[in-house]
């Protein structure tokens, strides 16, 4: 199994040089072979594929070489996930590529190991083309190296992600215990068992330190030395919010996988939902789309199960009876009663209760 592992390095003046040029250069070549590959396709109607690009790119190289100073591997590394961009865009699972840009608040480029050019020590890690950079190591690897991602945030803080295959990891031992969870706003999530997990809202805490950062940010001349020691100020408002999310997000999922074997969640289409003028902030805050992602794989790690109900099955608005209750569409009702059997509904905790039967149901019938 792969894992992967990512830790802050702090790079001296000569590495961050190197890195700024290696990040530049894949972008260039990225960008290059993207412009050219939609050519060829109106003139032809054939796809420009990685291995005609990647005989172009020597020589391209031939011609400029300033393309000859970075890690080759980054290159060719660029030129995958053009590929890789193209095929998820046909097989319709992410849309049509985009072209990158310089001033993207993240930065970044991908290597691989050959002849031991990667390597990882106590307090620094060897990557090519920059020798051992200072590093933060914080878990030990397991497993063999495969590929390893240099990225910069709009923060300017650089991280190292090294992908690892053959990593053994042991399955939790198993509970028995089940569970249905409704994911939602006044609180993320709430399970069967009538668990509930707060919605900490960290975008809309930080909202009034975040306003009054990006006011200064808009008062300073663009360009200037001031105007980027603002900027920086700012991303790292949005970094802590981020960081915020993502350590909460984690310590739910790895409990919810922990205590229940069997897990079912709604497939909630998070990308249109957004599209709701009204919800569309606080949806995000919520981040729906990583709790899923994150229950999918650690469940995937840890032997335990997630069966995703369909979208569009009314969790909300059904009773045990089998009355299904239209006015319950609206949000703010939370609370309400069936007329048929007379049954009172907590409106998450019903939801999570017809996602758990619903879920067991797909489960057996598989």
């Amino acid at each position: 199994m792969e894992k992967g592992y990512k830790f802050r390095i702090y790079p001296n003046s000569e590495q961050r040089v190197q890195m700024d040029k290696t990040f530049g250069c894949a972008r260039f070549v990225f960008n290059r072979f993207f412009a050219e590959s939609q050519e060829r396709y109106k003139a032809t109607g054939k796809h420009f594929g990685y291995n005609a690009m990647s005989k172009e790119l020597t020589l391209l190289k031939a011609e400029l070489d300033w393309l000859c100073e970075p890690d080759s591997v980054a290159l060719q590394s660029a030129l995958e996930n053009l590929d890789n961009a193209y095929k998820r865009f046909f097989n319709k699972l992410s849309g049509f590529p985009r072209f990158k840009s310089k001033r993207d608040s993240y930065q970044s480029y991908t290597t691989k190991l050959t002849n031991g050019n990667i390597e990882l020590f106590d307090k620094h890690i060897k990557l090519p083309k920059l020798g051992l950079v200072r590093c933060k190591v914080s878990k030990t690897l397991e497993g063999r190296i495969l590929r390893v991602k240099i990225s910069k945030t709009a923060s300017g803080k650089y991280f190292v992600s090294i992908c690892c295959t053959g990593v053994a990891i042991k399955p939790l031992k198993p509970t028995g215990a089940v569970a249905g969870i409704d994911l939602g706003l006044s609180a993320i999530a709430v399970t069967s068992d009538n668990v509930t997990y707060p919605n900490h809202q960290f975008l809309k805490n930080s909202a009034r330190k975040l306003a009054r950062e990006q006011r200064r940010l808009s008062r300073k001349q663009k360009g200037s030395a001031n105007y980027e020691k603002q900027r920086i100020k700012v991303a790292r408002v949005h970094e802590r919010i981020y960081n915020q999310r993502l350590d909460s997000i984690h310590r739910m999922t790895t409990g919810l996988v922990r205590d229940y074997d069997i897990i079912c969640i709604e497939d909630l289409a998070v990308r249109n939902m957004v599209k709701n003028r009204r919800l569309s902030k606080a949806i995000s805050d919520a981040a729906w789309g990583e709790i899923e992602r994150q229950l999918l794989y650690k469940a995937e790690w840890y032997g335990k199960t997630v069966v995703q109900v369909g979208r569009f099955y009314p969790s909300s608005q059904l009773c045990d009876c089998g009355y299904k209750n239209p006015l319950v569409k609206d949000l703010r009702v939370r609370f309400w009663g069936c007329p048929q059997c007379g049954k009172q509904h907590d409106r998450d905790k019903n939801a999570a209760d017809n996602i758990l039967n619903e879920g067991l149901r797909i489960l057996n019938a598989a």
